[in-house]
């Protein structure tokens, strides 16, 4: 399935919920769902024109559960049904299917059925909505086989359309227990708001394209959501840019303390990553150091933290080791007074942040401080690997660490001790190779070292490092080299350069 995701707030379901009752209260009965039902009805039939070329005479499938989710649906079938669709109702619980909405539909001229029809062009899964838990039902499942079996055997048709949220998964966490026994939707139509579920977790390779339907709900929500996807445009406005009257001091000094003789090649790649960034300067200090030079002419080189000379930021951890040479570099860059990466090898040896030999000067540093863990590293500092809801795991370690968490994965996470909380909508397997979080933490350390914040620099960062992994991917099999590569491009792009 093809992801994409809507920018925006992203809240948790009872937030909602005392959204749209507040909502209801100043409308008339059923307004609501006639809203959703308006804006759904309108997404099916633009994607019945796109691939069939209209609507009139195609067969659409309401799959319905009880509840509001199927109510939403059964009007939406109804409102297709009066353009010409021969929509038709499967219902899984009849005696509890919406009255409103199956009196609506016959009304039209749609009919229940009982099994799933041999000819279907479009599928809606209205089972359950926000208020789901756990796989499907055996009923429910039994219905998506049986389109599964139509769709292996007609050209991939049906087009699957999920109501709110793909049925079989958690719609706060994005959590989902059997992926054998939940909806894989082509489009998700959700109403309102997203909901984690369409941006983290499993949940999110199941929803497919994603799009909301303004209900007018906005007025209504908290003023600071769960979480915020960042657009395009909000990157480029944050993106650190010099002017006329900058140089390479005030652009910000970045220090790479990565690498080490074995593995120069994470020295060259977070150097790289910086070099990319804003920062006016990169200074690079280790033992990986003549292979840098040779990179990295303009880079400055120095054996130790201690020699390399005055960053407004620190980047430190991968491939340094955990020998008592890296310990001690990971001491001298944790005593700076600046900005601090702390990536890889870093995390390794910090351990256990509440036993860690480290933990003083952690507590002690009170400069912006960005983790970049993957599952395994998160386990190392936080006790345990991070929980189905990926969003509250990085939250309690933002706030245990007073520091921002970089929680990767195929929809990263950056939370910081404040409660506010991003995630990443540019992500792509192309990145799942050895060596692109180098380039990741490199290109981080650029942008703290240039002022931004760190949690705006975290998402930036994550943001980027994903355009360029597409980008690298579009030109055949990708490595970390090609990542970094891409870098400036996809910045360009951003920026609007030529």
């Amino acid at each position: 399935m093809s992801e994409q995701i809507t920018a925006g707030a992203v809240y948790r379901v009872a937030e909602v919920r005392s959204a749209e009752r507040a909502l209801m209260a100043t409308l008339p009965p059923g307004t609501l769902m006639a809203r959703a039902a308006a804006g759904l009805a309108r997404r099916c039939a633009l994607a019945l024109r796109d691939r069939f070329g209209g609507v009139y005479g195609r067969h659409v499938l309401l799959v319905v559960g009880a509840g509001d989710n199927g109510g939403d649906t059964l009007y939406a079938g109804a409102l297709l049904a009066r353009r010409g669709v021969a929509a038709r109702a499967l219902l899984l619980d009849p005696q509890r299917a919406h009255a409103g909405g199956l009196t609506a539909l016959r009304a039209s001229g749609g009919r229940v059925v009982t099994d799933v029809p041999s000819a279907v062009d479009m599928a809606l899964d209205g089972i359950v909505g926000i208020g789901g838990h756990g796989p499907l039902r055996p009923p429910a499942a039994a219905a998506m086989e049986a389109l599964a079996r139509v769709r292996a055997s007609d050209g991939d048709r049906p087009t699957i359309i999920a109501v709110d949220l793909p049925s079989g998964v958690e719609a706060d966490t994005g959590a989902v227990e059997d992926v054998t026994k939940a909806v894989a939707a082509d489009i998700t139509v959700t109403f309102g708001c997203l909901k984690p579920a369409h941006v983290v977790g499993a949940a999110t390779r199941l929803a497919g394209f994603v799009e909301l339907v303004d209900i007018g709900l906005g007025p209504f929500l908290p003023g600071r959501p769960l979480l915020r996807v960042p657009t395009a445009a909000d990157i480029a406005a944050w993106w650190p840019v010099p002017d006329t009257d900058s140089d390479k001091y005030t652009r910000g000094v970045v220090g790479i303390a990565t690498g080490s003789a074995a593995t120069t090649g994470a020295a060259i790649l977070g150097v790289s990553g910086a070099s990319a960034g804003p920062a006016g300067m990169v200074r690079y200090a280790g033992e990986a150091a003549p292979y840098v030079r040779d990179w990295h002419p303009a880079v400055l080189v120095s054996d130790r933290v201690a020699d390399a000379g005055r960053v407004q930021a620190w980047v430190c951890g991968s491939g340094l080791g955990t020998d008592d040479h890296a310990r001690s570099e990971l001491k001298g860059v944790l005593a700076a007074k600046v900005s601090l990466v702390l990536d890889a090898d870093a995390l390794t040896m910090i351990g256990d942040v509440s036993t860690s030999e480290f933990a003083d000067l952690l507590r002690a540093h009170h400069a912006p401080l960005v983790v970049t863990p993957h599952d395994r590293e998160f386990a190392r500092i936080a006790g345990g690997v991070p929980g189905a809801d990926r969003v509250e795991s990085a939250l309690r370690l933002a706030a245990k660490m007073r520091a921002t968490v970089l929680l990767k994965g195929d929809r990263t996470v950056v939370a910081s001790p404040d409660g506010t909380t991003w995630v990443n909508p540019t992500g792509a397997p192309a990145l799942a190779t050895g060596g692109t979080g180098d380039v990741l933490a490199g290109l981080l350390g650029s942008l703290l070292a240039a002022g931004l914040p760190a949690d705006r620099a975290a998402i930036s960062a994550a943001y980027v490092h994903g355009l360029a992994g597409r980008a690298a991917a579009r030109r055949g099999p990708v490595t970390a080299t090609d990542v970094a590569a891409a870098l400036p491009g996809a910045i360009a792009d951003l920026l609007g350069g030529d």
